[in-house]
């Protein structure tokens, strides 16, 4: 645990700021400004304000969200500070009646009287249920609202993509995040990259992401750098070492060869190619001298079976021979399903043919502007991909642009509030709230509840009622078999709470990946899955419909 000085306040000179440096304290609407004059004006800023940030409906088509975002917002709240610079912009933006007093006040702020109660980043979520409590002076807390919900908004919804991604794939194959070009803008790229990490992918090309978070990095080369040899004269240097330094291979390109003509003339192989693409093969064997430990080539620059495979197959046979082992091939084009089941009997061919234990099991690397339905389609073709290389349709979150994130006073001065609307699903549900989730006999879980805040805590097996928010007739009694919850402090503020740790990106991903594992089959399916069911306590349930009367104005016909 963190540890606190005097005043309770977490020690923030420890807590880097966020990872991008435009996300400063101006990084939000001017209504937030406005609004923080007309509080200050009014003598209300000070106030002490509760607001719930979460979601109305889960994305995708799905039954389940995936939380991020929350380290960004602590390292926001860390480092919140506004500059000579900043403030004299907000004095020219706003009308020239504003009060100095007011740039004095912002001067001085920071957040030291916030307390930010969040469930853990990585975990599994549902619509309603608070991902975040933000409590403190109205002002500041309303001033925190836009890079809040901009911070959780992409993050939450590129990591539940890609763990949906990942859940189509099944656990067996690689993901590997190829993003960064389609993504929108740096900030975009390096986000995706982070958040598919986070749900799921093992990898990613995006090499600025690499050095900032840690995550593997994986690439080899394009079409480009096929395409730019023109014949194998054109290598100058030749010579391999072996991978044991017993000896070097003085003319590799004339060994590359040696097994291409041996390829040709198998009889397990005959008749699937007769002449090979000769820049290409130049390519593949100059590819191979710069990374003989680490040879993976892209072989559908002309023809995948009449040149790329065969081409790439000498090149590892020839590899192996100097005891180096070729990592395989990708496939960027074509009928994906096909190829790669041509591709593995080719490989077993080789395999039985020249008696290669392991040759069979080369791996195939297949992208290609692919996304859940794909996968899918590949999977109920039959395929023979080992790995994924996945990039516009993941980062750019193509089936559903946003994730509908909100921020919502549920109280003010220990009065509840409450956001009416025609539309049931935006109606809020006020008051400060403490949230669990309750498991089943089986493990899995069953429900959220929230309940007032000074309401006793479920326990594990005592029946409780849980009712729908706003359903009258839907309400279950559950029986806990264990009982979490959910909301933990991560900025006590002023406050002597301790402040819970933000874990490595790492521990996160390990978090999320569990957190999937133990839900529901039925919940997490593509087509019609199952609704998870989000609760409030018979008690919150009474309240959130007095206060809604309470709230509501009364109509008169004439």
């Amino acid at each position: 645990m963190a540890e606190t000085i005097p005043n309770g306040r977490p020690e923030s000179a420890n807590i880097d700021g966020p990872t991008n440096p435009m996300v400063t304290p101006i990084l939000t609407d001017l209504y937030q400004f406005t609004m923080a004059y007309a509080y200050w004006k009014a003598g209300k800023h000070n106030e002490r304000a509760v607001f719930d940030l979460y979601f109305r409906r889960n994305p995708f088509g799905g039954e389940y969200t995936i939380f991020a975002g929350l380290e960004e917002c602590i390292k926001f709240v860390a480092n919140f500070k506004f500059t000579e610079d900043e403030i004299d912009f907000i004095r020219s933006s706003l009308p020239s009646s504003c009060e100095d007093g007011f740039f004095e006040y912002l001067r001085r702020l920071d957040c030291s009287d916030i307390e930010i109660y969040s469930i853990s980043e990585g975990s599994v979520v549902f619509p309603k249920v608070p991902l975040m409590r933000i409590e403190g002076p109205v002002a500041v807390v309303q001033l925190l609202e836009t890079p809040f919900v901009n911070l959780i908004n992409y993050a939450s919804l590129v990591t539940t993509n890609a763990a949906r991604h990942r859940f189509v794939a099944g656990r067996s194959k690689i993901l590997l995040e190829f993003g960064l070009r389609r993504a929108q803008g740096p900030d975009g790229g390096i986000s995706a990259s982070k958040y598919c990490y986070m749900g799921g992918f093992d990898a990613t090309s995006n090499v600025a992401a690499g050095k900032l978070f840690g995550i593997p990095l994986r690439g080899t080369h394009s079409h480009a750098f096929v395409s730019s040899f023109m014949s194998p004269d054109e290598i100058i240097e030749k010579s391999l070492k072996h991978h044991n330094g017993s000896s070097v291979c003085e003319d590799f390109v004339s060994l590359v060869q040696t097994w291409l003509d041996k390829l040709k003339w198998s009889h397990l192989l005959g008749g699937i190619f007769s002449e090979t693409n000769q820049s290409e093969l130049a390519a593949f064997a100059s590819y191979a001298l710069a990374f003989p430990g680490s040879f993976l080539a892209l072989v559908d620059t002309y023809d995948v079976m009449r040149s790329g495979l065969p081409n790439f197959c000498a090149v590892a046979l020839a590899l192996n021979d100097l005891g180096y082992k070729a990592v395989g091939i990708r496939l960027d084009s074509g009928d994906l399903a096909y190829q790669s089941c041509e591709a593995r009997k080719f490989f077993c061919a080789i395999e039985k043919e020249f008696g290669l234990p392991g040759f069979g099991k080369t791996s195939i690397t297949a992208s290609n502007d692919l996304n859940e339905e794909t996968l899918d389609a590949l999977n109920k073709q039959g395929h023979e991909v080992d790995a994924f290389g996945i990039g516009t349709h993941l980062v750019t979150c193509y089936a559903q642009a946003a994730l509908g994130v909100v921020f919502k006073l549920v109280e003010i001065n220990n009065q509840p509030r409450i956001k009416l609307s025609e539309d049931v699903s935006k109606v809020s549900i006020p008051c400060k709230k403490r949230c669990y989730r309750l498991h089943g006999k089986e493990g899995y879980p069953l429900v959220d509840i929230m309940t007032g805040e000074n309401e006793p805590h479920p326990k594990v097996g005592e029946r409780i009622l849980c009712r729908h928010p706003f359903s009258e007739s839907k309400r279950a009694y559950v029986v806990p078999q264990r009982v979490e919850e959910l909301l933990k402090c991560f900025w006590p503020g002023k406050s002597d709470k301790t402040r819970d740790d933000l874990p490595p990106l790492k521990e996160i991903r390990e978090r999320c990946i569990e957190q999937l594992d133990q839900m529901r089959p039925d919940h997490m399916r593509r087509l019609n899955p199952t609704p998870y069911k989000v609760s409030v306590s018979a008690k919150l349930y009474d309240f959130i419909h007095f206060l809604w009367l309470n709230e509501a104005p009364v109509g008169e016909l004439q």
